[in-house]
């Protein structure tokens, strides 16, 4: 058969042994999970049973079929694995251009698996797949890797946090875009594989170019209209969420034990940034937002989630450090948000906020693996479990909380709580509807009405993942503009109820995984914080949260304990593939 938008070309490297192969996936496989997280979803889940850091997990690095033609945002590209700081399947996804230079280079996906027996990198150029020597590359941070392999491609590598294996440790793409959360960069040094390298030359198949460019006018034009594109994140980046969640009284305070800081917020609102560092704006690939923001020395600006975890979650005013300790995540391929997580529960356990010269130190001493370092690379659950006070960790499912407190954002909250890959607020986006009033406005202060909300943006950002776009182009266009777009790339006819149905198809794959490994209903909560002990006169009833979980089982298909059903299976046509419900 012709491929169009996909590349219809899988990659399989083996560290273990050296053995390079590439075939050709089945056409449903594609068209049923779209790409992305979808196909490293069911990847993973097929590899079976695995520990997180032995040589039998792998690495699903994945495109979509949108990457790399000119669709708007569609400069993504996603990593699937197991996490070794959950044990949850996991996926991450980044910006940048790595995504379209692999559809350049012919693939839709590249899976590693084993372990090299000496440190190694992956090179692909086109056909040209070689595994390399990385010997002399090791003990280099980020930047300096990049900067030794950039002449070869696009570079994806680890830091000396993924060489030691700091369960917090991400894989870093062009010196700052993340594969972050959950550990990716301590499978990938479990591998002994530093770094990977793509150049790709050749031209992503489209079928009706026509029908194609119509859509990404339309979708254009959505972004263009958009207040929050073109007024929010064109202008100020992320960080112009900082002065709406502390005027709603969300951002985290004190290890979410507060709301409002002891300092004033004036010099970390976007605007005071803009002001005084006049950053420059940064694109991913087809990207017409710009989100990203760099000085004018050239240095990365943290985003949103950085900025408060940083600043009112452990006591720090200085903008300045928060700067240097993004940019020392950056570099030694770290998780900010979970770095910033896990400083936040090291402050509250000691009584005592961090200040600017400390929290640089503390990043350093968590990139080496040194001393207090060593236990706070961890992350929030191990190390607070390991100083006796587990109450102090703000995770679910292992992964530390974002930058928003589920107590006045509770729709995003309880989407924490049934996240498949833990604390996460990018699974669902109620950010979206509950802060930002997009597409449009729900009342964040109740649990009426979440678990439909909660199911609906799950299946929908799942979706987003597999095509894989930015979620950003979701505060312009739908997912009906995107599954046109999808029609005319692919030549596969999706309808919106089509793209919906996949993302619920992804979601239920990621389900059962989990139910696999252990996970269930006890696991889908939040902390005790959360139900016990008010904010601004908030609290999340438990049994409004348990009456509000039931109802979410019940419109996802699963029975009382959270288990998809066998009929559900069917309506999915997952029982072409899974092999057992979990159980």
């Amino acid at each position: 058969m012709d491929w169009y938008g996909w590349n219809g070309r899988i990659l399989t490297i083996n560290l273990s042994d050296g053995e390079i192969e590439c075939f050709k996936p089945d056409s449903h496989l594609m068209h049923d999970f779209i790409g992305g997280r979808g196909l490293g979803a069911w990847l993973v889940y097929d590899n079976g049973h695995v520990d997180a850091l032995s040589p039998d997990n792998i690495m699903v690095f994945a495109a979509g079929p949108l990457t790399g033609t000119r669709a708007p945002a569609s400069g993504r590209i996603s990593l699937s694995t197991k996490s070794p700081l959950t044990g949850t399947i996991f996926d991450s996804n980044c910006g940048g251009f790595l995504g379209s230079e692999l559809k350049r280079a012919g693939y839709d996906a590249v899976i590693i698996r084993g372990k090299a027996p000496d440190p190694v990198f992956i090179e692909i150029e086109d056909e040209h797949v070689d595994v390399r020597p990385a010997t002399e590359l090791m003990g280099r941070n980020t930047k300096e890797t990049t900067r030794v392999l950039k002449h070869k491609g696009r570079v994806a590598c680890i830091g000396r946090a993924g060489e030691k294996q700091v369960l917090i440790a991400a894989v870093i793409s062009e010196g700052v875009h993340a594969f972050g959360r959950g550990g990716t960069g301590a499978v990938m040094g479990s591998k002994n594989l530093k770094a990977i390298v793509v150049r790709g030359t050749g031209e992503v198949p489209v079928y009706d170019h026509e029908e194609f460019e119509k859509q990404r006018s339309t979708i254009n034009r959505l972004l263009v209209a958009s207040p929050t594109i073109n007024k929010g994140l064109s202008v100020f980046g992320t960080p112009f969420l900082m002065k709406i969640t502390s005027w709603m009284r969300v951002l985290p305070v004190s290890n979410f034990s507060k709301s409002e800081p002891e300092f004033t917020l004036d010099s970390l609102f976007a605007s005071a940034i803009n002001e005084r560092y006049r950053p420059g704006r940064r694109a991913c690939h087809s990207c017409p937002i710009a989100c990203k923001r760099v000085a004018e020395n050239g240095t990365e600006l943290p985003e949103y989630e950085t900025l408060g975890l940083m600043s009112t979650n452990i006591g720090n005013s200085s903008y300045e450090a928060i700067v240097e300790a993004n940019q020392l995540c950056n570099d030694y391929g770290l998780d900010t948000i979970s770095v910033a997580g896990v400083i936040g529960c090291y402050a509250a356990i000691r009584g005592k906020c961090v200040n600017d010269t400390e929290l640089v130190e503390l990043v350093r001493r968590i990139g080496e693996k040194d001393g207090v370092g060593a236990l706070l690379g961890m992350g929030v659950r191990h190390y607070a479990n390991s100083t006796g006070c587990p109450e102090q960790a703000m995770h679910v499912k292992g992964l530390q909380l974002p930058a928003y407190d589920p107590r006045g954002v509770k729709g995003l909250g309880f989407s924490y709580a049934t996240s498949n890959r833990g604390g996460c607020h990018t699974r669902a986006y109620l950010v979206a509807p509950e802060i930002l009033r997009k597409p449009k406005a729900i009342d964040p202060y109740t649990l009426n009405g979440k678990a439909g909300h909660t199911k609906i943006f799950q299946d929908r950002f799942a979706a987003v993942d597999s095509l894989i776009v930015c979620k950003f182009a979701f505060f312009g266009a739908g997912e009906e503009e995107y599954a046109n777009i999808l029609s005319a790339a692919t030549g596969v006819e999706y309808t919106s109820e089509d793209f919906m149905r996949a993302g619920e198809r992804i979601w239920t794959v990621e389900r059962l995984y989990n139910l696999r490994e252990g996970f269930g209903r006890a696991d889908d909560t939040l902390p005790a914080r959360f139900f016990n002990s008010p904010v601004e006169g908030r609290v999340i009833d438990r049994e409004e949260f348990q009456n509000t979980l039931e109802e979410y089982y019940r419109m996802r298909g699963w029975d009382e304990y959270g288990i998809p059903t066998e009929r559900l299976l069917k309506e999915l046509k997952l029982h072409e593939y899974v092999k057992d419900r979990g159980i």
